[in-house]
């Protein structure tokens, strides 16, 4: 089925479809309606859930995959497990859509570059939701960086850790190999953390050295909710994906660095902190204090305060808030959903995530898994 030319018309509403009803497809639906898209379809794990999902919506429930050619959307949201994202991917690239897909793009590089020349091939705008480089003080940063005021970098190191999944009796479909990946913690989180050093940072990850540990051997097989943590009387079944992980690593120009990502940091919820050592200054960013930014040199140190009257312009652009106003991941989300549809009516917008990052993220992810396992140094 063909579309029309979106980049013609502006001002035209975007139709959009979700595949998947989980928590992060919450978040998608919310960007793309702040957006001004019009969700047409919804799809959940099975038809019921589906029509579930759709009447809680207010849209169409869809049933099966191949119903979008008939709802034709002009951009689907891939929101379903890991393993289901190429399918859902090539589905929607086969009916003319645009695509938004949640990260990981596919649980090998060798899918996702297939995902991503397929989008390519048919020209439509692909992007996955690295969400965290629309943080207005990530973009002045990165405008701080390509301005030269950091110099050559020395050491890049930090941390992203969560305790979603501390309680033995806590569950996701991520924690099985089958649905989310041979990785879960660092394809779910060090992903972020390794994008956005690269987009920051201008640095490229050439060589790396792992080491994976799981510390909760056994969690149910089912769960009432994703962030249960009480008792359960499901089944239970040995975990095959880690719970935390190194990363040490050296860049294409030779800069040392490091990341640990975790999902079992007690009192941790989000934390994507990092420090970028130059050797005229250094910046240290913490999402969870997402307001404020630390510069040091060698004699001083100063704390930026994210403002839309200050700073880069990007910075400025992004800022949707006055100052004091936390602007937060939901803001960062919708700032990437509506950047991602002025591209599909023909805009550009700077420091757009595309497919080609999410198979750059695939190739990390590659090589942290074989690294763990042979307990060497792997190539990027």
């Amino acid at each position: 089925m063909q579309h029309e030319d979106l980049s013609q018309d502006r001002n035209a509403d975007l139709r959009v479809a979700i595949l998947g009803a989980g928590m992060i497809a919450e978040v998608h639906r919310r960007a793309a309606l702040l957006a001004g898209a019009r969700v047409v379809g919804a799809m959940a794990s099975t038809p019921a859930r589906s029509r579930i999902a759709a009447e809680r919506w207010k849209t169409s429930p869809i049933t099966s995959i191949s119903e979008l050619v008939s709802i034709a959307p002009d951009v689907v949201h891939v929101c379903s497990p890991n393993a289901l994202h190429a399918e859902h991917v090539e589905a929607a690239i086969e009916v003319g859509a645009h695509v938004i897909c949640e990260k990981p793009l596919a649980v090998d590089s060798a899918t996702a570059q297939r995902l991503s020349d397929s989008a390519k091939s048919r020209g439509r705008i692909a992007t996955v939701p690295f969400v965290y480089r629309f943080h207005p003080l990530v973009r002045e940063i990165r405008a701080r960086v390509e301005a030269g005021e950091f110099g050559r970098w020395q050491l890049l190191h930090g941390s992203y850790l969560q305790d979603w999944l501390l309680s033995p009796f806590a569950t996701s479909w991520r924690v099985d190999s089958s649905t989310g990946g041979p990785s879960r913690t660092f394809a779910d989180i060090g992903s972020h953390w390794c994008d956005l050093m690269e987009f920051i940072t201008g640095e490229r990850i050439a060589s790396l050295c792992a080491a994976m540990t799981t510390t909760v051997e056994q969690r149910p097989i089912t769960s009432t909710a994703t962030f249960a943590g009480q008792p359960s009387d499901s089944e239970m079944r040995a975990v095959d994906t880690e719970d935390a992980a190194t990363v040490m690593f050296r860049t294409g120009a030779g800069v040392l660095g490091s990341v640990t990502v975790s999902q079992v940091s007690a009192g941790r919820k989000n934390r994507l902190w990092f420090e970028f050592d130059g050797e005229k200054q250094s910046a240290v960013f913490d999402q969870e204090n997402p307001e404020t930014v630390w510069i040091g040199t060698e004699d001083a140190a100063q704390i930026l305060h994210r403002s839309p009257a200050t700073g880069s312009a990007e910075q400025r652009r992004l800022s949707s808030l006055p100052p004091g106003h936390a602007h937060g991941y939901a803001q960062c989300f919708e700032n990437f959903v509506a950047d991602t549809y002025a591209t599909v009516r023909g805009e550009h917008r700077d420091g757009l995530p595309t497919f080609d990052d999410g198979v750059r993220s695939a190739l990390i992810v590659d090589a942290v898994v074989a690294s763990a396992k042979s307990g060497s140094w792997v190539t990027v």
